[in-house]
């Protein structure tokens, strides 16, 4: 327990609990690592998706809607009717 209240306890530098500060920027750089990861790794199933012969950007947005509320998607799609319309397309 006495280690816990050591790591929050201010040290000699203004008054900054630098072990808790330090312990927080790691785990804030091992996030940022995690997320490169996972971007490369999400690059790669978009590239295996193209080499099988489907659209990448057709995919992009479906993943998109796929994460909207239905009634979202709905308004979206009215306005988009709507102002096609506008359009004349």
């Amino acid at each position: 327990m006495a280690s816990s209240a050591a790591t929050l306890a201010p040290s000699a530098t203004g008054g900054i609990a630098a072990d808790r500060l330090r312990s927080l920027v790691e785990r804030i750089e091992r996030l940022e690592e995690e997320r490169k990861a996972l971007s490369a790794d999400i690059r790669d199933v978009y590239t295996e998706a193209k080499s099988a012969g489907f659209d990448v950007k057709v995919m992009r947005q479906l993943i998109r809607l796929r994460r909207q509320e239905p009634q979202a998607i709905e308004e979206q799609e009215t306005l988009l009717d709507l102002y096609r319309h506008a359009l004349g397309m």
